[in-house]
């Protein structure tokens, strides 16, 4: 079973695609793991890619194409996989179909974690970690028991991520709906799209989407 899960930045697709591996045997790539692990490799297409990102530019679509066809390859996939992050483009999709058709394969379903644009930014916005120990807070959806105390190691010293600020994730939401989105219509089309509400808590999320996946031939 080959999937992809789409939606906005903060829409959980990590942590819904682990939940997945973890109860259907299937393999999570992400395309920024495989760069890196490429990179790391020293490979030809690993120098290349290091080539690239040095430059400050974007992977081609071709490069990335061509490592997700040698990643899915490799035994651990043969269970199926679940694509997070990728693709990003209708260009990017139509490449991902026809390698895919190339090899026999094809996508069972892609699967979007819809979220409204405000709820992200406050859940986004919200998020702050223990300095110490590195466990996880949110200011609205789960604060420490005790004000400026982290409940696991006793810490103080609390840090966000620079980047979790609204207007940068007001930025991210602008490419993500004018460059991704256009993807909805394109596997609409195909009768591949499943559409759950990513709103709630990650389990209650979870729980539509292995719905899903369960309602799938082979689920």
């Amino acid at each position: 079973m080959n999937l992809v899960l789409l939606g906005p930045p903060g829409a959980g697709k990590g942590t819904q695609a682990h939940y997945l591996e973890r109860d259907f045997g299937l393999k999570q790539l992400s395309t920024g793991d495989m760069l890196r692990a490429a990179i790391a490799s020293g490979s030809e297409i690993g120098k290349q890619v290091k080539a690239t990102m040095d430059a400050g530019k974007l992977v081609p679509d071709a490069v990335i194409i061509a490592m997700l066809q040698e990643r899915i390859a490799q035994p651990d996939c043969k269970g199926g996989f679940i694509l997070d992050g990728f693709p990003r483009s209708l260009t990017q999709a139509e490449a991902l179909d026809k390698m895919l058709a190339a090899r026999g394969l094809s996508l069972d379903a892609v699967i979007e974690i819809r979220v409204d644009d405000q709820f992200l930014v406050e859940r986004i916005t919200g998020r702050f970690t223990c300095g110490k120990c590195g466990a996880g807070y949110h200011d609205r959806f789960k604060p420490t028991r005790q004000a400026g105390v982290c409940d696991a190691c006793g810490g103080k010293d609390f840090v966000r991520r620079a980047d979790d600020n609204a207007e940068t994730v007001r930025a991210r939401l602008q490419v993500y709906h004018s460059q991704t989105a256009p993807l909805l219509p394109y596997y609409r089309a195909k009768g591949r799209l499943r559409t759950v509400d990513g709103a709630g808590e990650m389990d209650m999320v979870y729980r539509q989407i292995s719905g899903v996946v369960k309602a799938l031939p082979g689920g």
